[in-house]
C-alpha cells in the first residue's frame, strides 16, 4: 500500500488549529494523557470507518499502518468502539426549531425575521402566547418547562407585562456551559468538515471565506463588531426563513434527507509585534 506524500503545510497548520482547542483543554482540566487517549480512538475509528477497501472494514494491522496506533490498542479499541453521536441533544434541536416558528410563522412574528413579544400563558392571548408556541411544536413538553430553561440560559426575557421577549435572534444560549458546548461541538466540527473537503476533494468546493485585516484601531474593531452582530444576524434570519420556507415546501423522502449548517464569525486580537507588515485587506 502507497502511502500519501505528507505536504510540508500540514502540520504546521495544525499545530496552529490547535492552539485554541489546547487552550480550552488546559481551562477545563484536560491533560495531554486523557485528550492522546482520546484523539487514539478517533484515529482508529476515522480509519475503520472511512478507509475502507472495497467496503470492507480493514484489518486491525491496516489500521495500526494506517494511523501508527499499536495494534494492541487498535484491537483494544475497535472492541469498545461506539457509534458517535454527531446530532444537536434532543433538548437544543428542540429549542432551535421552536425559535425557527417564533421568528417566521404567524402569528408569531410581525414578519419573517420579527418576532412579537409573546404572553406568557394562553389564557391571556390564546393566539399569540408562549404557550401556543410549544403547543404548536410539541404537545408533550410543557411550556413552563422550557421557558424556566430559557430564561436560565438568557435566551428570553419577560417583561413587567407578563409577555416573553426572544432575546437573540437565534438559539443560542447565553448561560449554560453544557448548552454552548453542545454547539461548539456542532459548529466547530462542520466548519472543520467543509475546510478539510475544500482540502481534499475534488470537485465544487464548499463556500468558506473570510475577510481580515491586522492593522485596525480599538474603536475600528468595536465597529466593525457591531456591524457584524446587526448585519450577520440579518443574514443568517434570512437564510434560516429560507430554509424553513424550503423545508416546507419540499419535502424530502425519508432516505434523501440532508443537514446543512451555515454559519458566520468574528474574531479579533493583538496583531503581531512592530516590524513584522501589516495585513492592508484580506479575503480568503
Amino acid at each position: 500500500m502507497r502511502m500519501p506524500t505528507l505536504p510540508p503545510s500540514l502540520l504546521p497548520a495544525l499545530q496552529h488549529v490547535m492552539r485554541p482547542l489546547v487552550r480550552l483543554m488546559l481551562k477545563k482540566g484536560v491533560t495531554y494523557n486523557g485528550f492522546a487517549e482520546l484523539l487514539k480512538a478517533i484515529f482508529v475509528d476515522v480509519a475503520e470507518r472511512e478507509f475502507r477497501l472495497d467496503d470492507k472494514p480493514p484489518t486491525d494491522s491496516r489500521v495500526s499502518l494506517l494511523t501508527g496506533v499499536h495494534r494492541k490498542d487498535v484491537r483494544r479499541l475497535r472492541a469498545k468502539a461506539d457509534e458517535p453521536d454527531v446530532a444537536l441533544p434532543e433538548i437544543i434541536s428542540f429549542g432551535a426549531h421552536l425559535v425557527s416558528v417564533w421568528l417566521n410563522s404567524t402569528p408569531f412574528c410581525e414578519r419573517p425575521g420579527s418576532p412579537l413579544p409573546l404572553a406568557r400563558l394562553a389564557s391571556t392571548n390564546d393566539q399569540c402566547s408562549f404557550d401556543a408556541l410549544v403547543a404548536q411544536v410539541s404537545k408533550d413538553i410543557r411550556a413552563r418547562v422550557v421557558l424556566d430553561e430559557w430564561l436560565r440560559l438568557g435566551v428570553v426575557r419577560l417583561d413587567d407585562q407578563d409577555r416573553v421577549h426572544l432575546e437573540t435572534k437565534a438559539f443560542i444560549p447565553q448561560k449554560g456551559f453544557d448548552e454552548k458546548a453542545a454547539y461548539f461541538q456542532h459548529n466547530l466540527h462542520d466548519h472543520a468538515c467543509a475546510a478539510v473537503h475544500n482540502l481534499t476533494e475534488s470537485g465544487a468546493p464548499f463556500f468558506e471565506r473570510s475577510v481580515h485585516y491586522d492593522s485596525l484601531s480599538p474603536a475600528a474593531v468595536c465597529q466593525l463588531r457591531e456591524a457584524v452582530q446587526a448585519e450577520g444576524m440579518q443574514v443568517l434570519i434570512g437564510f434560516n426563513q429560507l430554509a424553513a420556507e424550503l423545508e416546507e415546501r419540499d419535502a424530502p423522502a425519508p432516505d434523501a434527507r440532508q443537514r446543512i449548517t451555515i454559519g458566520l464569525y468574528f474574531y479579533t486580537e493583538p496583531s503581531p509585534p512592530p516590524g513584522v507588515p501589516p495585513t492592508k485587506a484580506s479575503s480568503s
